[in-house]
């Protein structure tokens, strides 16, 4: 049966969904949306992470220690995938969304 709180939740998780902040740290972000500052900060951590993974790929490329530069970005690669497996298992836990016509 469909409640009022139902419809006034889905109405605010679109009304969030429709205000696209932060749209380049939802990569990093293990959840669909960022709604807190907590969230953010999260995936300003893993952004940051990803960041010194190519960094620290690139300086041993530079001294030629090729199998752990390959190791580094082997992680580098990783992360963003695993990072997506996890939004996505976020969002199918999360209760189907009613269509806003109701």
């Amino acid at each position: 049966m469909i409640t009022r709180s139902k419809l006034v939740e889905q109405l605010r998780d679109y009304q969030i969904r429709s205000q696209h902040k932060y749209p380049v740290l939802t990569i990093f972000s293990p959840k669909p949306l960022l709604t807190t500052w907590v969230d953010v900060m999260v995936a300003i951590l893993w952004a940051f992470l990803f960041s010194s993974l190519v960094i620290s790929s690139y300086m041993t490329l530079y001294f030629r220690h090729y199998w752990v530069s390959f190791v580094i970005m082997c992680l580098g690669v990783f992360l963003p995938v695993r990072l997506r497996i996890s939004r996505q298992a976020f969002a199918r836990k999360k209760e189907r969304l009613l269509p806003l016509s109701f």
